[in-house]
C-alpha cells in the first residue's frame, strides 16, 4: 500500500502542465530520433541534454524529458528496421528478420502497429517490475558500505562488456581511459590538483554533459562526414505503409510472444551491462526455438517475430533502470547517459535517493506509465507522419546535430574552452569507434570514477590501510564473483553469442536480397 501511496504522489507530480507537454514532447522527439537509423536512444537523449539544461528545468521536468526520450527512441527504432530492413539501432536489428518480410508482403503498417503493441507491452511491465523491484534492491542497499560499493562499481565496469561483448581487453582499456579521465582536477581529499598542467579551466575537473555531447553526438557527425566525404547524399524511399491496424486475432496469437519476451528483456535489462541488445536477441531466439522449430515461418514474416523482440529491447530499456535508480548503476549505456543528469543536477542515485529526493523518483516512474500510454496512443495514429522523418537527408539532419551541441554547452557553461574541449571528445569519439571501442565504458569511469575512489579511500581509513577489508564481509564476497564472472563469461560466451546474432542477420539479408 505504501507503494501505491508514493506512486500516487508520483502521478500528482508527472500530470502537472509542464511536466506532461515536456512527456509529450519528448515521446515525440525521440520516436522521431529512434526511426532514424544510427542515432538510437543514447544519441538522443545526449542530443538534448544541453536543451533541457538551458531551458533551466528542474531535477524532475528534465529527467521526465530525457526518459520520455528515452522510451521513445526505443519505440522509434522499430520504423526503419521494419521499412528500409536498417535497424534504427542495434536492439532493433532482430525486428529486421521478420519485421521487413511483412512490409514486403504489403503489412508495413500492421507491422508497424504491432511492434508498437508490442513495445508496450514490454515497456509498462517492465516499469511494473520496476516499480516493484527497485525499492527491495534499495533494502539491500543499505547493507553496503564503502568496501562493498567499491567492489559494486567494479562490478559495473566488469560486465559492462555484456554477455555479447566479443573484446573485453578494449571494455577495460575504455574503463581505464574513463577513470583517467575522472581523475583530472583537485583532489576531493588534499586539495592538490591533478593532470590539470596547471590549466585553470582544469581545476574542477571535466564536466560530465562535454563528454557525453561531446563523445555521442560530435562523434556521429564526424563518422557521418568520413563515410560521405565529396559524395552526394541521398534519402532512402521507405515501403509504403498500407492498412495500419493488425486485425484481432494476429494480436492475439502473439500475446504470448509478447509475455515471453517481456519477461526475458527486463531480466536482461536489470543485468548491468546486458542491455536491450541480448534482450532483443534472447527473445527472438527463445521464440523461434518455442514456436518455429522447423524454421517454416520466422524469417519470412511471421508477427511473432516482430513482436517478441520488441517486447524485449523495450522491457530492457525499463529493466536497465533498475539498478540505475536503487544502486547508482547503470545497466545500459543510455542509462549511463541519464546517471550523468542525476549528477549533474546534484541528484545521487542509490538508496537514499529514495528518501531523499521521494518526488524526482517517484514523479519519474510515474512519467513513465503516462509516457507508454502517450506512444501508443501515437504510434499507431501517427505511423504515417513518423515513417516521414525517414526522408529526411542525413546531410540536413547532421548540421542540426552539431548546432544543438554546440549552442547548447555554450549556453549551460558559457565558456569557448568548454565548446574546444566537447569537440575533443567528439574527435576522441571518432577514433574510439573507428577502433571498435566501446563509448559507454568511457562514459561510466568518468562518471563513477570520483565516487569510486572516494569509497576505496573511505575503506581503506576503516581498516587502517587493510586491502583484505574489500573482501571482508560475504556480500563483498558475492559481489567480486559476479565481476570475475561478469568479466570471463563473455570471453568463453560472448563471441559465439555475437556471431550467432550477426549470423541471423546476415542470413536474413541474402534472403531480402534474393526477393
Amino acid at each position: 500500500m505504501e507503494i501505491l501511496s508514493l506512486l500516487a504522489d508520483g502521478f500528482a507530480v508527472a500530470l502537472t502542465p509542464q511536466n506532461l507537454f515536456l512527456a509529450v514532447a519528448g515521446c515525440f522527439l525521440g520516436t522521431l530520433m529512434g526511426a532514424l537509423p544510427g542515432l538510437g536512444p543514447a544519441n538522443g537523449v545526449a542530443i538534448l541534454i544541453p536543451i533541457a539544461f538551458s531551458m533551466g528545468l528542474g531535477p524532475t521536468p528534465s529527467l521526465i524529458l530525457l526518459v520520455s526520450v528515452y522510451y521513445g527512441a526505443m519505440y522509434g527504432g522499430r520504423i526503419s528496421s521494419i521499412l528500409l530492413n536498417i535497424p534504427g539501432d542495434e536492439p532493433a536489428m532482430m525486428t529486421c528478420l521478420d519485421g521487413y518480410p511483412m512490409a514486403q508482403q504489403g503489412k508495413a503498417g500492421e507491422a508497424l502497429s504491432l511492434s508498437g503493441v508490442a513495445s508496450f507491452v514490454g515497456a509498462f511491465f517492465a516499469t511494473c517490475g520496476l516499480v516493484l523491484l527497485a525499492p527491495q534492491l534499495v533494502k539491500i542497499a543499505l547493507l553496503f558500505g564503502p568496501a562493498e560499493y567499491f567492489v559494486l562499481f567494479t562490478v559495473a565496469f566488469a560486465t559492462l562488456g555484456g554477455i555479447s561483448s566479443t573484446n573485453q581487453a578494449k571494455s577495460a582499456f575504455a574503463a581505464a581511459l574513463g577513470l583517467g579521465i575522472a581523475m583530472i582536477g583537485s583532489d576531493s581529499q588534499t586539495g592538490s590538483q591533478r593532470f590539470t598542467f596547471d590549466h585553470i579551466h582544469l581545476y574542477d575537473g571535466i564536466d560530465f554533459l562535454i563528454a557525453i555531447v561531446g563523445l555521442f553526438a560530435l562523434s556521429e557527425v564526424f563518422i557521418f562526414l568520413e563515410h560521405h566525404r565529396g559524395g552526394a547524399v541521398g534519402s532512402p524511399k521507405a515501403t509504403k505503409v498500407g492498412r495500419i491496424m493488425p486485425d484481432f486475432g494476429m494480436i492475439k496469437r502473439c500475446i504470448p510472444s509478447m509475455a515471453r519476451g517481456t519477461g526475458l528483456g527486463f531480466f536482461a535489462g536489470v543485468l548491468p551491462g546486458a542491455g536491450a541488445s541480448l534482450g532483443s536477441f534472447l527473445a527472438y531466439s527463445l521464440e523461434k526455438q518455442t514456436v518455429d522449430r522447423d524454421g517454416k515461418t520466422f524469417g519470412k514474416g511471421d508477427p511473432r517475430g516482430v513482436a517478441a523482440p520488441e517486447a524485449g529491447n523495450n522491457a530492457a530499456s525499463g529493466g536497465a533502470l533498475v539498478p540505475m535508480l536503487a544502486l547508482g548503476v547503470p545497466g545500459s549505456g543510455t542509462t549511463a547517459v541519464l546517471l550523468a543528469v542525476l549528477l549533474q543536477l546534484n541528484i545521487t542515485p542509490g538508496p537514499l535517493l529514495f528518501t531523499k529526493n521521494p518526488d524526482v523518483v517517484w514523479g519519474l516512474i510515474a512519467a513513465l506509465f503516462l509516457a507508454n500510454f502517450i506512444l501508443l496512443a501515437m504510434n499507431i495514429p501517427l505511423v504515417g507522419i513518423f515513417t516521414r522523418v525517414l526522408m529526411v537527408p542525413t546531410r540536413i539532419l547532421m548540421p542540426i546535430v552539431a548546432m544543438i551541441s554546440f549552442v547548447g554547452i555554450y549556453s549551460i557553461t558559457g565558456s569557448s574552452f568548454d565548446v574546444m574541449l566537447m569537440v575533443g571528445f567528439g574527435i576522441a569519439g571518432w577514433v574510439l569507434r573507428k577502433l571498435d571501442v566501446s563509448l559507454v565504458p568511457v562514459i561510466l569511469g568518468i562518471l563513477l570514477g570520483n565516487q569510486m575512489e572516494v569509497n576505496l579511500r573511505r575503506a581503506m581509513t576503516i581498516s587502517d590501510g587493510d586491502w583484505l577489508v574489500l573482501v571482508g564481509s560475504p556480500l563483498a564476497i558475492i559481489l567480486w564473483i559476479i565481476a570475475i564472472t561478469g568479466f570471463v563469461l563473455p570471453m568463453l560466451m560472448g563471441r559465439r553469442m555475437k556471431k550467432r546474432m550477426e549470423n541471423a542477420g546476415s542470413h536474413h539479408e541474402e534472403i531480402a536480397a534474393g526477393d
